[in-house]
């Protein structure tokens, strides 16, 4: 993750483009002159004594190639200091739904809720795939809201752990969240798609239930529970939900990636096209308030697709990053996207300036 910037209350120039206003989080930020509310992503290029430019070089180009999808985050504008790379993203005022899933009563969300937030995260993550992009970290905390109430759209977000797959180059690597990660990833087999639907299936099960499937006292029995897939499908746990629901989650909580659902099969499946549920009753952890509305996008809601304002001459904003590569060639040892020319120049330090 990147350093929040700024504190509440504070502002900071990004060259000679000021973004300021009351930062929830240390996120937020407004830019001046249109007055759009933006979120300001501060990516240091060395961390740990390591240079982590070309990594978030290749965030910069995965949010790129999906700027045509709706439901991932979208990449505004990019600056470059010394020191930190910037990223200008949408923001989704709803937060994480992470907040929702853990929530009780009528602050939780319907079965209906979940069927309408998994078909847009499918199609976002369908949309990656298609492109031969995998996310690896998807969780409540990467998937963000436009609006809280009433119930918004879903962004994907955190595109910092992201590789190109390629068909020639196999991907072995240990990363991701402890609680999300499939099994492949424990016993450094090959990641391929299927690894995103893993992580799609626990966190359907996060928020239908509230519970997470896996989660051990300590991370080795977190990543036993995994490897052994030991996943509690109890009337108890699940009691007010389809049993439709519950095939969906086992369509993807399978240790065989190649048996794994995938995101363009899940799409398809009963559960998420078989509103409304007259004969499910509540689950405790489940809202009883009336779902939204699947035929009516909440765009008034969303902070997105905004125009992009034209950079002046004057701005410190980095255009070339826009050159994305594409079906280009890869990182070696990394497959994460590859640039042909540095697409930042070098550009001398910027200082924060606090706005009162």
């Amino acid at each position: 993750m990147g350093r929040l910037a700024e504190k509440e209350g504070q502002g900071s120039r990004v060259g000679s483009h000021r973004l300021k206003g009351k930062v929830c989080g240390g996120k937020k930020v407004h830019r001046e002159g249109n007055g759009r509310q933006c979120a300001a992503k501060f990516l240091r290029k060395r961390r740990k004594g390591q240079d982590c430019r070309m990594d978030i070089l290749n965030e910069i180009a995965v949010l790129e190639s999906a700027k045509a999808n709706p439901y991932v985050v979208a990449l505004y504008e990019v600056y470059e200091t010394n020191n930190e790379i910037i990223l200008v993203l949408e923001c989704a005022a709803g937060g994480e739904i992470f907040d929702q899933c853990v929530a009780d009563n009528d602050d939780a969300f319907t079965e209906n809720d979940v069927i309408r937030l998994a078909k847009q995260i499918l199609n976002g993550v369908a949309f990656l795939h298609r492109n031969n992009v995998v996310h690896l970290d998807l969780k409540p905390q990467n998937i963000l809201l436009t609006c809280a109430r009433p119930l918004g759209d879903i962004r994907i977000v955190d595109f910092g752990l992201s590789r190109r797959m390629d068909k020639k180059t196999e991907v072995r690597e240990i990363l991701g969240t402890p609680e999300y990660v499939a099994p492949e990833i424990l016993s450094y087999e090959p990641i391929s798609t299927a690894t995103d639907m893993w992580s799609i299936g626990v966190l359907t099960y996060v928020m239908l239930t509230g519970e997470s499937p896996f989660l051990g006292e300590e991370k080795q029995a977190t990543f036993l529970n995994i490897s052994q897939v030991n996943v509690d499908y109890s009337q108890d746990t699940f009691d007010g939900i389809s049993s439709q629901a519950v095939d969906f989650i086992k369509s993807l909580l399978v240790k065989n990636p190649r048996k794994r659902a995938t995101a363009e099969e899940c799409l398809t499946h009963p559960w998420l096209n078989s509103l409304p549920h007259p004969h499910s009753h509540p689950h405790p952890h489940i809202s009883t308030r009336p779902a939204s509305s699947l035929d009516e996008p909440e765009t008034s809601q969303s902070e997105s697709e905004p125009e992009s304002p034209n950079p002046s001459p004057e701005l410190d904003l980095i255009g070339s990053y826009l050159v994305c590569p594409g079906q280009g060639g890869l990182k070696a040892g990394r497959n994460a996207f590859s640039f042909r020319d540095p697409p930042f120049p070098k550009r001398p330090e910027i200082k924060h300036e606090l706005i009162c």
